[in-house]
């Protein structure tokens, strides 16, 4: 007899057969499990499948409603009787021949260019109304919008006229009834929206807060229909609807095969007659295999690659077909134009490097925010589903400014997220800032997640991560609001913008104690009022007549993503970010002498002494929100800024880069003197200077001009910094010169004591561009 034969282990059939009606149960429960759980996925599958199809429905009576009221107050605006009375300017047979025939319309009325009336009530006249008063005096076409009247929501409509601007109203069912026509699916939730206000909702309100995850515009009225379905959690394994069920069918067929064995209705396996013992057999049966690894318990799942020994863990994802622009991997982030470089398909690919990453270090979990341009749900989406191929946990925190999704990092515990957002780019752009264990990729991070998509070197978990979603703005205006509180109140103008901190904004202002006066804070991705960049002077110019209208002390305006911050004074003075960083740097210094201060190349020549004698350390360093961040870290800086609005605190709070909190200290330093805010602002070291000049660069890149331009540069009598392009600085001013690493242009900026001094050293700026790179066109 073969030796390994005699000592392999022999099982007496009656014993087996004994042990086969427990494996049938076993096999009967996994088959049960599994086949509940395909179900399940299967049944939640086919509602979030109703729930988008009653999106869309709703998305389009929506937008038929609008149009029809639009297009009503067109038609009588053209009409014969309405042009007579303007023309006559016979107010009110204007407003009677606008009323005649429209059945159920309510308020019409023709208000003054002015708006003085309004203004000067404007907290009973409503700020909503006023806005859209606002807008329908900017252009020719119908301004609408939902708004407050008393304590009625109402459709509203205004519209230019010689006399100033038409006002109509109509009753919110107007615009509502297709969105309360549509067959909504029980279990689901859908909500018509406007900003962060639900104009009306249905279904399930549990899911309200999740809804935005998977919202689409209403066209580009500013309106929104957000939708939700109850998650739906992968099978045991990881298996979705179709494998579970196929696994429950084959479980089932081998507990019958088991209960048959078990009453003789199957051989058992080789023997010589009844009663033997089971013969020698090369390899085990399914019975004893079976019984020597029985399957895993349900909820179970396989060990991954990187929970073992260490070894390779890439799985190549399968089929990766999709182009992806090198282009849009820029130095302190991703960007790129929605439709061309950027798609939900790259999205994810996005996301699976960026899971990449984290699995590399170790790390689980990540939050995800978006701004409020209309692609954002689909790119977050996109990239949602990627990170959590990666095997990574993703807490989706909705509609959220960029800083509280930083600060959902740390307050969530993550460590690590993504903002979906475009910062101030036109509405088609679209891009990501990441941080990846406390780091905000730049650089070569950035490159590296490019050559992780170029090669296919990307992780695919065998179960994919947790997906779940939170609303962390309640907590993030509560820790501000904790440490912030104002020692006097002081009436506030706030522009978003309409941009994603018109959300938040007024409410955590108002929590520390400002009375708010908001001003395009009704989120549209669009931005129909103007761009939501407070670099730009002229985006801040109905900030400043706002400010003034209501007699405000002081102007704040936020950014896109409410990372940067602008300020404007009652007498409609553009105050800088480099003299807010000195008012922040000489209130932080109060409280830690010889601190470090950071500040970019693009900052006052007076910083440096500034911070010298309120006790402090200087630092000059390059331009860039993820740069002036690994600085901070590397140095222990307590506060960082740059010339773009970006204000860094560590002191009371985590270092990154936060408009909202900027403008929550600039508040409480401010409140805290006797003097105006007007006053305390003029206070700080000023001079004559230009705002950011920028450049176009046609032919090469914008880092190759000021390569050469360092190499040949020689100014007589100026001390001269090459860290980010080229700054000179005179004892009478500076200038500076450096390659923009988002955009192909120039950055310019002067500043000098007067403005002899300042056209001399743009002067000798202006010669040196134009005798190296004589294509360019100077716009200084």
């Amino acid at each position: 007899m073969n030796t390994t034969s005699e000592n392999r282990m022999r099982i007496p059939v009656g014993d087996l057969r004994g042990a086969l009606p427990k494996l049938a149960v076993l096999l009967g429960l996994l088959a049960g499990l599994l086949a509940w759980s395909g179900v399940r996925q299967w049944r939640d599958a086919g509602l979030l499948e109703d729930v988008e199809r009653a999106r869309d429905q709703a998305v389009q009576a929506v937008q038929a409603s609008h149009a029809a009221q639009v297009r009503q107050l067109e038609q009588r605006l053209a009409s014969a009787p309405v042009k007579a009375a303007l023309a006559a300017n016979d107010i009110p047979a204007a407003v009677a021949a606008v009323r005649e025939g429209w059945a159920g319309v309510g308020q019409v009325e023709i208000l003054d260019g002015t708006l003085t009336a309004a203004y000067d009530a404007a907290a009973t006249f409503g700020y909503s109304r006023l806005a859209l008063l606002e807008a329908g005096m900017q252009g020719e076409a119908v301004a609408a919008r939902v708004v407050k009247e008393g304590d009625r929501t109402v459709f509203g409509m205004a519209a230019a006229v010689p006399q100033g601007v038409l006002y109509v109203s109509v009753p919110l069912a107007r615009l509502t009834e297709g969105f309360d026509g549509v067959a909504m699916p029980a279990g689901g939730y859908l909500a018509l929206r406007q900003g962060g206000y639900s104009i009306q909702q249905r279904g399930d309100t549990r899911l309200e807060d999740g809804a935005e995850r998977m919202a689409h515009a209403v066209g580009k009225t500013g309106l929104r229909v957000a939708t939700a379905a109850p998650d739906s959690e992968s099978g045991p394994l990881g298996l979705g609807a179709i494998p579970a069920l196929v696994v429950a069918a084959l479980l089932a067929a081998l507990a019958i095969a088991a209960v048959l064995a078990a009453r003789g209705g199957l051989r058992m396996g080789r023997f010589g007659n009844k009663g033997a013992e089971m013969g020698d057999m090369d390899e085990p049966t399914l019975g004893e295999a079976l019984l020597r690894d029985p399957p895993p318990a349900p909820g179970a799942r396989p060990p991954m690659a990187d929970e073992g020994d260490g070894s390779e863990a890439y799985r190549p994802s399968e089929g990766n077909t999709v182009e992806v622009d090198p282009g849009i991997f820029r130095a302190y982030d991703i960007r790129g134009i929605v439709g061309k470089s950027l798609s939900i398909e790259v999205a994810e690919l996005i996301g699976l490097a960026i899971g990449s990453v984290m699995r590399d270090e170790d790390l689980a979990d990540i939050v995800v925010g978006r701004d409020g341009r209309l692609s954002g749900p689909d790119l977050a989406g996109g990239l949602i589903e990627g990170l959590r191929k990666a095997g990574r946990n993703v807490i989706d925190i909705g509609l959220a400014p960029t800083p509280v999704a930083y600060f959902g990092a740390y307050h969530l515990r993550a460590g690590s997220c993504v903002a979906v957002t475009g910062s101030h780019n036109p509405p088609d752009y679209n891009g990501f800032k990441i941080v990846v264990g406390g780091q905000t990729l730049s650089g070569d991070a950035i490159t590296d997640l490019y050559e992780r998509i170029r090669d296919n070197r990307l992780y695919v978990a065998g179960v994919p991560g947790d997906l779940q979603q939170r609303d962390i703005a309640a907590d993030y205006i509560q820790r501000i609001a904790d440490d912030v509180q104002l020692e006097r109140p002081l009436k506030i103008v706030v522009d978003a913008g309409n941009g994603v901190a018109g959300d938040i904004a007024p409410q955590l202002l108002e929590a520390i104690g400002a009375d708010v006066i908001p001003l395009y804070c009704e989120v549209d991705g669009t931005f129909p009022n103007h761009h939501p960049d407070p670099s730009e002077p002229h985006n801040l110019e109905d900030l400043i007549q706002t400010v003034k209208r209501f007699d405000a002390d002081i102007g704040l305006a936020f950014d896109g993503d409410g990372d940067r911050l602008g300020v404007v004074t009652k007498e409609g003075a553009i105050i800088f970010p480099d003299r807010l960083l000195m008012l922040f740097a000489a209130d932080v210094l109060e409280r830690n002498p010889g601190a470090l201060i950071i500040y970019d190349v693009k900052c006052t020549g007076k910083m440096q002494g500034w911070v010298l004698r309120h006790g402090g350390t200087p630092m000059m360093w390059k331009t860039g929100h993820s740069l002036i961040k690994a600085k901070m870290r590397e140095t222990g800086a307590e506060l960082a800024g740059e010339m773009s609005g970006h204000f860094f605190f560590q002191e009371r709070w985590y270092g990154f880069d936060d408009g909202l909190y900027a403008a929550a200290r600039l508040l409480e330093i401010l409140a805290n003197r006797t003097e105006t805010p007007s006053e305390v602002l003029a206070e700080l070291p000023d001079g004559v200077s230009t705002p950011e000049i920028k450049v176009d660069v046609v032919d090469g890149t914008p880092h190759a001009i000021v390569e050469r331009f360092v190499e040949g540069a020689e100014f007589e009598g100026a001390r001269l910094s090459t860290i980010d392009g080229l700054r000179a600085d005179w004892d009478d001013g500076w200038g500076l010169v450096r390659a923009s690493n988002t955009t192909p242009i120039l950055v310019l900026r002067f500043e000098a004591d007067d403005k002899a001094a300042l056209e001399r050293i743009k002067t000798e700026f202006r010669t040196r561009l134009q005798a190296l790179a004589p294509e360019l066109k100077m716009t200084f």
